[in-house]
């Protein structure tokens, strides 16, 4: 699979960040479900530069707590 940026992608799913002037976001990382043009599903997972395993695993750790203790928008669903 070809590295793409993703950038253009998140842009193009509405995705935004609750940040204040002067907030500095230092680590990030991505999960993303991907349709295949045969219409198999998977994950892929990037982050950014310099991100280490640790922090990897320690954002999606807490990202999977705050989602599981502010409950699921059912709106969404």
């Amino acid at each position: 699979m070809p590295e793409q940026p993703a950038d253009a992608v998140l842009q193009g799913l509405g995705l935004t960040l609750g940040l204040d002037d002067g907030d500095l976001v230092a680590n990030a990382v991505v999960i993303a479900k991907v349709i295949d043009g045969d219409g198999d599903v998977g994950v892929v997972l990037s982050h950014s530069e310099g991100t280490s395993w640790l922090d990897q695993l320690a954002l999606v750790t807490a990202a999977s707590e705050i989602i599981r203790s502010t409950g699921f928008d059912k709106q969404d669903d």
